[in-house]
């Protein structure tokens, strides 16, 4: 029988998540999701930066294909016409519908969200998305201020809500317009929160005293990191509570306590984020359809809450290109449900405190470009073929391979063969490796170093994830042909995971690795 897709993604969620092993967040509705899903330990995104990374994961092509590093050109006219999971979900008989941020809107999805290519009917977005950088944070003396860190009184905003209130309540109509309809559907849903600022309903702040909130572990510069891989975290320096510390570029520090603020912020709106997604799977629910529907649960990529001295996402580091990944597939992953059953009751982050486990977790190393096969295969699609080396000139195909291979596997087989990782060749055996890359304008932090624009790109860090390390190489880039040059090494870094999990000590410089290259 033909499954629906229910496609979330979030934008700039790292995984805190109870799902995940996190002990201080409260997120009991992704993890009963999880609870009942294949849930990936080791997902990874291909750029950590929103228009890059969705355009990526939605048309199955990596960006050095898409050529999209910027957020300033469109796939169809700069790099080729590839089809987009939507679209092949749509031209396979599929109802697809877009709500909230899914692709990167403005000039990088044309406009349109890539409408009507990839969706039957126009995208929504919320109509009080264009209050989100307004001065909506109550501050001193209840003056007005565009915050980083903006706690909100939902009844004192635009229209009385929230633009994932709204994107929750289209969502759901949607739903109801399927059931009614009974068509099959992919229905892609993009929540905002916790992307900046973080604006969210202030009761949240109850969830997290800050006396619980800890600095990152590693707040400093690590002493071995090369001025290029540093990302200066321009955008919130602009916000006015940021600008207002008068903090020094490009390394700052913030003051502890601001830190704690903004760790605290941005766990109170992933919990806001929760209860939207619970009332969305409850949606699923009401209607009748959780047995026959596919939810995917992803974000974007990651955003550094102050390790190694960093902010935001913009980097190579795992802390914002590593992102939640889990697939719920009825009768799959579950145990098969029957009609009408309730597998998502709404549980309320303010009276639940024990985070469920997840059904099965994999700890396989996986890339978000890997979405369009994975999705085609579960919903039993013909999987679009493998990309040739060069493939401009391909509208359908995938240069990441689907990952249903990994829901059941077992994990034990790896362990056998660690003879350690000492030199960099020991990180290979036959294990997936996950890439992502980061554009630079130069090799020591600028003012546009977190989002250079295509022409003002020198450098290209090009990074692989295994289970065991993180191997990165900064290369000369040239943006006229964009050829990168391997012969042109500005830097490298090497961090082992087991030793070095948060990646504070790069022994790039103390290892051979002409392997790689």
């Amino acid at each position: 029988d033909d499954l629906n897709v229910l496609f979330i993604v979030v934008d700039d969620l790292r995984p805190v998540l109870g799902c995940y092993g996190d002990k201080l967040v409260k997120s009991p509705n992704i993890d009963q999701l999880a609870s009942q899903s294949v849930v990936f330990s080791n997902a990874y995104a291909q750029q950590a930066v929103c228009a890059p990374s969705r355009v990526s994961f939605l048309t199955g092509r990596r960006p050095d294909t898409t050529r999209l590093y910027d957020f300033y050109s469109y796939w169809r006219v700069h790099a080729g016409n590839y089809s987009t999971m939507p679209q092949y979900f749509k031209e396979n008989g599929y109802v697809t519908l877009s709500v909230g941020k899914v692709f990167h809107p403005g000039l990088s999805s044309n406009y349109s969200d890539d409408y009507p290519y990839s969706w039957s009917i126009p995208p929504f977005h919320p109509s009080t998305e264009k209050y989100e950088n307004d001065k909506t944070c109550r501050g001193k003396g209840g003056k007005l201020y565009a915050n980083l860190v903006c706690p909100v009184d939902v009844a004192e905003m635009p229209s009385g809500t929230l633009p994932d209130i709204q994107s929750t309540e289209e969502a759901t109509r949607l739903l109801n317009v399927m059931k009614t309809k009974k068509q099959k559907f992919f229905l892609a849903v993009g929540y905002h929160k916790p992307h900046i600022p973080l604006r969210y309903p202030q009761e949240f702040l109850k969830l997290y005293p800050l006396e619980n909130i800890t600095l990152a572990p590693d707040p400093w510069v690590p002493e071995k990191l090369p001025p290029v891989a540093y990302n200066p975290w321009t955008d919130i320096r602009q916000r006015d509570d940021v600008e207002a510390l008068n903090v020094s570029f490009p390394y700052g520090p913030l003051p502890d306590d601001f830190q704690r603020q903004i760790r605290q912020s941005y766990y109170a709106a992933v919990s806001y984020l929760d209860t939207q997604v619970g009332r969305l799977l409850n949606a699923l629910d009401d209607v009748g359809l959780s047995n026959s529907t596919i939810v995917v649960f992803t974000g974007d990529h990651g955003w550094s809450l102050g390790e190694h001295g960093e902010w935001a996402k913009y980097s190579n580091f795992d802390v914002a290109t590593r992102v939640p990944l889990m697939f719920y597939v009825p009768g799959m992953t579950t145990r098969p449900v029957s009609q009408g059953e309730r597998v998502f009751p709404y549980l309320d982050p303010f009276s639940h405190g024990l985070g469920l486990v997840p059904q099965r977790q994999s700890k396989k190393v996986v890339e978000l470009v890997s979405l369009f096969s994975t999705l085609a295969e579960l919903a039993g699609l013909q999987v679009p073929p493998a990309c040739p080396e060069t493939s401009f000139h391909v509208a359908l195909c995938t240069e990441g391979a689907s990952i249903v291979r990994y829901f059941n596997a077992s994990e034990d087989k790896v362990e056998e063969e660690k003879e350690g990782c000492d030199d960099a060749y020991g990180c290979f055996n036959e294990e997936p490796v996950a890439f992502s890359q980061y554009p630079r304008p130069a090799d020591t932090p600028q003012w546009n170093s977190d989002k250079p624009k295509l022409k003002d790109i020198r450098i290209m860090g090009y990074s692989m994830r295994t289970v065991d390390c993180r191997y990165t190489v900064w290369v000369g880039f040239n943006p006229n042909n964009f050829s990168a040059d391997f012969e042109d090494v500005h830097a490298g870094e090497l961090y082992m995971v087991e030793t070095d999990p948060d990646q504070d000590y790069n022994i790039y410089n103390n290892t051979s690795h002409g392997y790689f290259l």
